[in-house]
Parts: structure tokens; sequence; C-alpha cells
């Protein structure tokens, strides 16, 4: 019984985070989630949907939302941190989905004429069905072209993936609940909390220090880049 209040407070908060005021009233809704990445810059960084800023604070780097409702159709994102050029997208929103949006920053060489500058990208994953009960995926927008990371499965063994940049890279989570450690090399990454079925998903970046780090939240799809 108090698992269903809870699950009902949650869906509850997360309506309550439609942007322009929106209520449930106004018939379907989709969602967006957003995952700060953006490490290069200084200060907040600020998202503004359809021109109007959706937190006042701002997000640090690491910062994850939960879904933002906002109604099916075409729905324009910008973020916006200082140092750094910002960076903007469309997204069309559809009923009962999500979708994932990982800002960070990506180095422009400049050239004779143009100095280089950083500017925020923006890497958009899409839900889809998974059939397996536990699942991780990981998703870099790390500098590097492609990482080698270890997750320790249940039986103790260490188990090697290679992530792309900008791809996700999906593997089994061989365990029911407990703590999955990850690592790349001998830095020890965002540990996996098992707890429930579902998809994990780990984002690698680089820190406000450059060095590999890790955000990992539970998602209920599978998400591919799109």
């Amino acid at each position: 019984m108090i698992a269903k209040i809870i699950h009902k407070v949650l869906l509850l908060s997360i309506i309550s985070l439609a942007v322009h005021g929106q209520d449930a009233k106004l018939g379907p809704l989709g969602f967006v989630r957003l995952i700060n990445a953006v490490t290069i810059g200084t200060g907040k960084l600020d998202v503004l949907i359809d021109g109007k800023s959706i937190r006042a604070d701002g997000y640090q780097p690491g910062n994850v939302t939960g879904g933002i409702a906002l109604k099916p159709g075409s729905h324009q994102v910008v973020f916006h941190r200082e140092g750094i050029k910002k960076g903007e997208t469309e997204v069309q929103v559809e009923q009962n989905d999500t979708t994932i949006l990982i800002p960070f920053a990506e180095e422009i060489p400049g050239n004779e004429v143009k100095p280089t500058v950083w500017k925020i990208r923006i890497l958009r994953l899409k839900q889809h069905t998974s059939e397996n009960e536990r699942t991780a995926s990981f998703v870099s927008v790390s500098r590097e072209p492609e990482i080698k990371i270890e997750m320790r499965q249940a039986d103790g063994n260490w188990q090697p993936l290679l992530v792309k940049r900008l791809a996700v890279e999906r593997t089994e989570i061989q365990q029911a609940r407990g703590y999955m450690s990850v690592r790349c090399g001998e830095r020890e990454l965002s540990a996996i909390s098992v707890g429930s079925s579902g998809n994990f998903v780990s984002v690698l970046f680089e820190d406000e220090n450059g060095l590999l780090c890790s955000k990992t939240f539970l998602d209920y799809k599978f998400l591919s880049a799109d």
C-alpha cells in the first residue's frame, strides 16, 4: 500500500514539472529529461524551453532532472553557460514518451581567422522497449574516441566494455540487487545500485578538472543515440 502511495506521489511530481505552468487538464503529455555534462565555462547551466527558463537556479555539472512534462509536438531547447557558446536543438515530444538530452562541451578548433572556442553540443537519446529485466547502458560524451570500462558482475569477475564516443554500449546485469562497481583503469566510477528491473544508464564525461567521471540513473526503457 505504501509503495503504491509513493508511486502516485512521484508521478504527480513529474507531471507538476510541466513547462509554462501547463497542467494535466490540457491533455496528453510527453517528457524531456536532462543530464548536465557541461563542465567548461562558469556559473550555472541555464536551460530554456520555448524561450522560458525552466529553473531559476540553473544546473550544476552532473545534475539529472526528472521528466519535464510538455505537450506533444515540437519544442525548442536552448542550453547556456557563461564562457561557452550556447547549444540548441528541436525536440519532437511524443505522448507518454521521454527524450533524454545530454548537453556537453566540445572544443571547436580555430584557424588563422577564428580562435579556438568551446561550444555546447547535445546528445539525444530515445527510449525503446527492453525485453531484459535488468540492463546497463553506458553513454559517452567524453572527449576520448573510445573508453574501456569494467563492470564487476555477480560472480566477482570484471566484465570489460568498450564505449565509443556519442554512442550507447548496452550489457545485461546478472544480479538481482546490490552494488556493482564500475572502473576505468584505476579510477572508480559511479557504482550501479541494482534494486529493481530497468535500464541503469551511466553517462561518461570529464569533470571540471578534466578527469573522467560518470553519473548513473535508472530509466525503465532501453536507450539508443538518436
